[in-house]
């Protein structure tokens, strides 16, 4: 069941052709890929191209005495060995300008996995013959892993020159002692959260060939063409301008692709050989080949009235960014701003830290610290809710904010923030009917067989997030869009380029939709996504409708009024709008045919799109508008537990959702499902397991993620409240189901749990089948 409730809202939009804003027309990459047909990266293939692969390092730390190469030129076939010694230009690279993590190890390495040689070869197997060759001499080193130590003694633990904490980000509202004193119930609790992996299921490959001048042409998956770019040139020793970079085929991302990968390793191997260098992790490699989300420890204190009203809360957030920076200084900054959720507390104090380890490298995924703070908050207005025995929905809707409330920065709710209702609604929502417990598939366990419906139970819990839109705290985030409208075949059609990196979200689709609807038109080509426009921005934080789709709507009004001016001068004065083909007058009259008046050649226009301006977090007390949008969602799950071994089966996992517009329903569903399994998969399965800083189940045979017998029926309750601020109202809705999936999931369990008469209290995600069994 999919239902909706829609306001409607004003705007200058053309009138939508059939495949316009609002229609779902059919993603074109869609069929491709459910047959096979599409070209992903690792598909890439050029005559004469050679193999490279990376050697990386055994020990999560350790000091680098000597590398000897010398076998591994020997092996036939080989064409390049390729060390630290051999980087062209700038030996560091990093994202959020921070360019401290190494091309190629050098003096040490601080994480298991890091890249310390390349091959180039003409085949993937001479590849790994000759890495067995490669001669390290080694001091290993005791690692550095625990976060909450090296925060006790941040010199003496650090594992990067700078110290031992990536960032610190306080929130102080009001007078703790004051609440304290307000307060009837003090209630507190630690969480946890472990380190989940973005899963995607394309590894990361791709193809880079040397040009004529001395420059190079990238084909590769990533989420931010330009953002490489930058980092790229300058560690090749090559200005931008040599460089051409090509969106390739990408299967998933989820923030994995937001940190270089390949690129330069590829770079490197193709500038010393001359020859077309294909680079393809395999499944191990990818697993230590990109970031994954922040590990998280959490201490929660919370004072509330006896009617459930929260008066105070002392939070720490501690966050595992591995040895390196990527996204942690964002990371930290989003979970201190989301540490209490979408809820009105007037004394807070918060105190989050990001923190250099030995272990794994951690950076953006997928709710982008939201994910963290949300199970905690979540967890605690269960607890509060049972403490005081009243109903955990009642309790979320005492203390939710409205618009024109404050979060806990201080940031204004601008936009409408429904949340009472769709509390309501979540609940109101159906429950499944008991299950058939003659068909194994339904019951915990499932083709395991291992129950036939003894000792389960089933619980009821809720989940609600919030979680920001765009790029936060400062950064001036913009998408561009050029797009050219001409006569092919005797029709209007209209070339839209971006930057922008379809990942799978199916951004395609909407540019499409928006030209349409802008331009009254019905054909619609996008160009590849490269650098030869404008940067597009990075393809996360839910902000590529909303940024390039505003640059889109920016490009084609630029173009619809060059084509009216256009008109005009042909003597057609009363020309205002573009309308199925034909150029208008405001009361609709056909005045020419768009064809007639474009006949003089094409007009194209490029444009760029700014969201409103952000400002930094304040470093003492955390205030500032930080945020560009604030988006929200309530999960209801429902789950069986078989108390007796500890297995789960979601049953349901139902939600509202407020997405300002629905652009596409068809992709928006899409992107709601997803979200939500992601959080799913957080909550009951998936987890890296690091011990000692070395990563022990890099495989899907060991690390695991929902498949299609996991996933439950999923009703969605669609609103469209519109954001004034945002291109056509729209919120970004990819992260938020994330956030609130997961929270709802183990509440649901938690609930199973007190219906089998057990007392414990689950703390952790991923929940195990013993967490389940010791609590009941």
């Amino acid at each position: 069941m999919t239902t909706a409730r829609t306001t409607k809202f004003p705007t200058d939009v053309a009138a939508p052709g059939k495949d316009g804003i609002g229609a779902s027309p059919l993603r074109p990459d869609g069929i491709l890929k459910v047959k096979g047909d599409f070209a992903y990266s690792s598909d890439l293939w050029i005559d004469g191209m050679l193999w490279g692969m990376t050697l990386r390092s055994p020990h999560p730390r350790a000091r680098i005495l000597s590398i000897d190469i010398t076998e591994a030129l020997r092996v036939p076939g080989v064409e390049a060995v390729l060390t630290h010694e051999d980087v062209p230009g700038r030996k560091h690279f990093g994202l959020d300008h921070t360019w401290d993590q190494p091309v190629l190890a050098f003096d040490k390495v601080r994480h298991h996995g890091e890249p310390i040689a390349l091959v180039a070869a003409d085949h993937p197997e001479t590849c790994r013959r000759a890495m067995d060759k490669i001669a390290i001499e080694w001091e290993v080193l005791e690692p550095i892993t625990d976060p909450v130590a090296v925060i006790e003694d941040p010199e003496t633990l650090a594992v990067q020159e700078r110290g031992g904490i990536t960032r610190y980000q306080p929130v102080c509202v009001g007078d703790l002692e004051v609440g304290r004193a307000m307060a009837d119930v003090v209630i507190s609790q630690q969480y946890e959260v472990g380190m989940q992996d973005q899963a995607f299921l394309g590894p990361e490959s791709g193809l880079v060939i040397p040009t004529e001048d001395g420059g190079l042409e990238f084909y590769v998956a990533t989420q931010w063409l330009h953002w490489d770019l930058t980092q790229i040139a300058p560690c090749l020793g090559l200005a931008e301008d040599q460089i051409r970079m090509t969106l390739a085929g990408v299967g998933g991302a989820f923030g994995g692709r937001e940190d270089l990968s390949m690129e330069i390793h590829a770079g490197m191997l193709a500038l010393y050989t001359r020859k077309p260098i294909k680079m393809v992790y395999n499944r191990e490699e990818s697993f230590f080949g990109h970031v994954h989300r922040h590990p998280a420890q959490m201490w929660y204190e919370y004072g509330a009235t006896n009617e459930g009203r929260l008066v105070f809360a002392k939070v720490k957030i501690v966050l595992d960014g591995g040895p390196y920076t990527s996204a942690t200084l964002n990371v930290t900054g989003n979970a201190a701003s989301m540490s209490i959720g979408p809820y009105k507390i007037p004394h807070v104090e918060v105190d989050t830290y990001g923190v250099y380890t030995n272990n794994p490298v951690c950076g953006a995924m997928r709710g982008f610290g939201g994910v963290q703070a949300c199970f905690a908050h979540e967890s605690m207005m269960d607890k509060l809710a049972d403490t005081l025995g009243l109903d955990p929905v009642h309790v979320r809707q005492l203390n939710v904010t409205e618009q024109g409330d404050t979060i806990v920065t201080g940031q204004v709710l601008h936009a409408p923030t429904p949340l009472v209702s769709m509390l309501e609604q979540a609940k109101a929502l159906p429950l499944p009917a008991a299950v058939d417990a003659s068909d194994i598939r339904n019951l915990p366990g499932a083709l395991s067989q291992t129950t036939h419906g003894e000792g389960v139970v089933r619980g009821v819990g809720y989940g609600v997030g919030i979680k920001n839109i765009c790029f936060s705290e400062g950064f001036d985030d913009l998408s561009t869009a050029r797009v050219r409208l001409e006569v092919i075949g005797g029709e209007p059609v209209a070339l839209v380029h971006t930057a922008a990196a379809e990942v799978g979200q199916g951004l395609v689709t909407v540019e499409a939709q928006i030209a349409r609807t802008e331009l009254g038109i019905e054909r619609v080509t996008i160009h590849p996504a490269d650098n030869g426009v404008g940067s597009g921005g990075s393809t996360s934080a839910s902000r590529q409708t909303y940024m390039t789709g505003g640059a889109v709507m920016n490009a084609c009004r630029a173009v619809r009024d060059s084509v009216l001016v256009r008109a005009r001068a042909k003597g057609l004065t009363d020309a205002a709008n573009l309308v199925g083909g034909k150029v208008v007058s405001n009361s609709g009259e056909v005045l020419a045919a768009l064809v007639d008046v474009l006949d003089e050649g094409f007009v194209e226009e490029t444009r760029e799109y700014h969201h409103h301006p952000t400002t930094g977090m304040d470093p003492v007390t955390g205030q500032g508008d930080s945020h560009t949008q604030l988006a929200v969602c309530v999960h209801r799950a429902v789950v069986d537990v078989d108390v007796d071994l500890g297995l789960v089966k979601v049953v349901s996992l139902d939600a509202v959702q407020d997405v300002g517009k629905i652009m596409n329903r068809l992709q928006l569903e899409g992107q709601i499902h997803g979200g939500a399994v992601q959080g799913l998969g957080l909550a009951v399965m998936e987890e890296i397991l690091v011990s000692d800083g070395k990563v022990r189940n890099p495989s899907f045979t060991d690390y695991l993620i929902p498949t299609i017998l996991d996933v439950p029926k999923q009703d969605l309750v669609i609103l469209e409240n519109p954001d004034p601020r945002a291109p056509y109202g729209l919120r970004g809705a990819g992260e938020p189901p994330t956030l609130s999936s997961t929270p709802a999931v183990v509440a649901a369990i938690r609930d199973a749990i007190r219906a089998a008469g057990g007392a414990g209290y689950i703390n952790r995600v991923p929940v195990r089948p013993t967490d389940i069994i010791e609590s009941c």
